[in-house]
């Protein structure tokens, strides 16, 4: 009885450490990257539209280097006014690419009512480019 016990108990140590030891934490490297506000130059678009149909604006931006891609768009406020920014992520090594291009992305925008809205994209520090568009 006490072999049989004593084997089980091997058993499952030299289980433990087989698990314990073969953790994945070295399988997920990830490229780090960093994130940064990309600023705006240009909107296009419809400038009319209707209520709860989806309307595509191609939205053109500048990166620091031409490493940097296109992430997300949020929210920004710039004093009082609510806008809108393209945010642009960059790997955290040396970029060997030349010269950054002018960059493009989509931002969709469905209206849930009539009026005359204001997409507002951030241009620089302390202003908006603002694209006008109708909702009948």
């Amino acid at each position: 009885m006490k072999s049989f016990r004593l084997k089980s108990v091997l058993v499952v140590l030299f289980l433990s450490i087989g698990l314990v030891s073969c953790s994945n934490d070295d399988d997920e490297k990830t490229p780090a990257t960093t994130t940064k506000a990309a600023l705006v130059t240009e909107i296009k678009g419809p400038a009319t539209g209707k209520v709860n149909d989806e309307l595509s604006y191609e939205v053109t931006y500048t990166v620091d280097n031409a490493c940097g891609e296109f992430d997300k768009i949020s929210e920004v406020t710039i004093g009082a006014v609510k806008g809108l920014q393209v945010i642009a992520k960059y790997p955290t090594g040396v970029c060997t690419q030349q010269v950054p291009e002018p960059k493009k992305t989509v931002y969709k925008y469905k209206a849930t009512a009539k009026g005359t809205i204001e997409i507002k994209f951030k241009k620089s520090e302390t202003e908006f480019l603002t694209q006008k568009v109708v909702i009948q």
